[in-house]
C-alpha cells in the first residue's frame, strides 16, 4: 500500500519531508495517531515552519487524549497562520478536555468570529459557560444552536437543565420534553423528574426516574429523587428500597433519608 511506498521512498531519500509528511497522514487516517506523530516529528525536524504538521501533529495527540501536548502544537499552528478556524476549534475542545473553560471560550469566540454559522462552536461554547455557571449565557449560546439545528436533542437539553438551575421550572419542562421527543436520553428524562418534583408533579417524577433508571441501572440520582418523590405521596416503603438501592449505588445523601424516614 501506501504506506510501504513512502518507506521504500524515505529509504532513497532520508531527508525528505514531502515523504514523512504523506506517510504521516496515511498514518493518521488509519487511527495510527502515534505512528503518525513520529512522522510528523521528522518533518517539523527538516521544517520547523510548516503549518500543517503541527496541525495534525495536534490534532493525533488530542485523539490520544493528550490534551496538553495538543494544545502546544495549536499555538504554534495558530502562530504560523492565525486565520485557520479548524485549529482554534480543536484547541478549545483540548481547554474543555483540560477544565479551562475560560480559554475554551476565548478560542470558540476566535472560530465564531472566522465562521459565524458553526452550532457545534455555539454547543461547546454554551457548555463551557454551563461549567463556568454563566447559565443565562450559555442558554443563548443553545438559543443559537437550535436556530441553526432545529433538532438538536442535546441543545433542548442542556437549555433545560440550565432553565431548571435558574428555576425556570416550565421553561426547563418544554426543553426537556422537546428534547425527549427527539432523542431519549438517561439525562433528559433525569433533568425532567426534577422538573416535575420542583412543580409538586410527583407521580410525574416518578415516572420520569423510572425511564432514566431503565436506560441506566447505575444511576444513584435517579434512585435517590425517585425515593424523594415516592415519599412526598407518602409511598414511605418503596422510599426506602429506592434510598437503600441508591446508597448502595454511591450516593451518600441516601442513608441520612434512610436515617430519618426509614428506620
Amino acid at each position: 500500500g501506501a504506506i510501504e511506498d513512502y518507506n521504500k521512498a524515505i529509504e532513497i531519500n532520508p531527508e525528505n519531508e514531502n515523504t514523512y509528511y504523506p506517510r504521516g497522514m496515511a498514518k493518521f487516517y488509519l487511527q495510527d495517531y502515534q505512528g503518525a506523530i513520529e512522522d510528523y516529528d521528522k518533518v517539523i525536524e527538516i521544517n520547523p515552519e510548516n503549518e500543517n504538521t503541527y496541525y495534525y501533529r495536534g490534532y493525533a495527540k488530542f485523539d490520544l487524549q493528550n490534551y496538553q501536548g495538543a494544545i502546544e502544537d495549536f499555538n504554534k499552528a495558530t502562530e504560523i497562520d492565525p486565520e485557520n478556524e479548524n485549529t482554534y476549534y480543536l484547541r478549545g475542545m483540548a481547554k474543555l478536555d483540560l477544565q479551562d473553560y475560560q480559554g475554551a471560550i476565548e478560542d470558540y469566540n476566535k472560530v465564531l468570529e472566522i465562521n459565524p454559522n458553526d452550532s457545534n462552536v455555539y454547543y461547546n461554547r454554551g457548555q463551557a459557560k454551563f461549567n463556568l455557571k454563566d447559565y443565562q449565557e450559555a442558554i443563548a449560546d443553545y438559543n443559537k444552536v437550535i436556530e441553526i439545528e432545529p433538532t438538536n436533542p442535546e441543545a433542548y437539553l442542556h437549555r433545560g437543565r440550565a432553565k431548571n438551575i435558574l428555576e425556570d421550572y416550565r421553561g426547563g419542562l418544554s426543553d426537556l420534553n422537546k428534547s425527549l421527543t427527539i432523542k431519549p436520553s438517561n439525562l433528559a428524562y433525569h433533568w425532567r423528574a426534577n422538573a416535575k418534583f420542583l412543580l409538586k408533579d410527583y407521580q410525574g417524577a416518578i415516572l420520569d426516574n423510572t425511564k432514566a433508571i431503565q436506560l441506566d441501572s447505575k444511576d444513584a440520582s435517579s434512585y435517590y429523587n425517585r425515593g424523594a418523590a415516592k415519599l412526598r405521596l407518602k409511598q414511605k416503603e418503596s422510599a426506602c428500597l429506592d434510598f437503600s438501592k441508591a446508597g448502595e449505588l454511591g450516593d451518600a445523601d441516601s442513608y441520612e433519608m434512610i436515617k430519618n424516614f426509614c428506620n
